[in-house]
Order: structure tokens, then sequence, then C-alpha cells
């Protein structure tokens, strides 16, 4: 089995759920839902939902970047969308990151996320190619 390592967000609630912001075994790498979330209470973007996008979206790159991996590197996303009659400004945005990557993608309208304010979140898998990266010395061993 390849070795297990882990990226944190410095969420306070990641030791109190069990999760990680990503996790990378081998050359796969899977970003949790990622949102635009302040710690200090409201999202970057206000209620701009392409905004939120593009901030979840950063928040992502920096995670693989952490675990050795780019966006170019991304393989599948997820969107959920509370107001799904936005799709067009989240995809926009996804787009504005994606649209010479073309990775398989989803978007999903859903009732709420863990706060009103927050209207996307976002999820990314990636695979490194064989021997383009080395590992990230700045993840954590599981």
């Amino acid at each position: 089995m390849s070795e297990r390592q882990t990226v944190s967000s410095g969420a306070v609630w990641e030791p109190t759920i069990g999760y990680s912001r990503a996790v990378r075994v081998g050359s796969w790498v899977s970003v949790a839902g990622t949102t635009a979330a302040r710690p200090d209470g409201g999202p970057v973007g206000g209620d701009d939902i392409a905004e939120q996008t593009r901030e979840a979206i950063r928040r992502i790159e920096a995670a693989l970047h952490e675990a050795g991996a780019r966006l170019e590197h991304v393989v599948r996303t997820r969107m959920f969308v509370t107001d799904i009659s936005r799709w067009e400004e989240v995809g926009r945005a996804h787009g504005e990151f994606f649209a010479a990557i073309r990775p398989a993608s989803s978007m999903l309208g859903i009732t709420a996320l863990i706060e009103p304010e927050l209207l996307v979140e976002v999820e990314a898998d990636a695979v490194i190619p064989d021997g383009e990266l080395p590992r990230n010395a700045g993840c954590q061993k599981a």
C-alpha cells in the first residue's frame, strides 16, 4: 500500500469531525468539500456565488499544491449549489480554472450547506502522473 499523506487547512473542526482538507495516497489526491467560509464568519465574496466558487477553487488549488499536485492533475470535480437556478454563474467560475483541463464534473442542487451564507461547495480529485512531481514534505503522514 502506498504511503498516506494528509493536508490540513487548519480549521478548528477538522479533528472534531475527523477529516482532512486533502488526502494523498500514491498518485491520487482527494480534496474535501471546500467553501469560501471565513473563520470569523461570512464567506469570501459575500452573496456573489461566482466569487465563492472562485475562492473554493483557489483553496482547492492550495491544498493540491501542498499535496504535490496541480489543478492540471484534476480529473473530477463536484459542485454543490444551494440555488441551482444560479448554476450558470457557478459553471462559468469553474470554467475560468478548468476550461482547458476539462475534468469530469457534476453540479448538484442541494437544500443547504453548513452555514446559510455559503452558496457553493466544491470537491476535487486529482491524479499525479507517474514521476512528475516529488512527494511534498509539507504533508503529514497519517
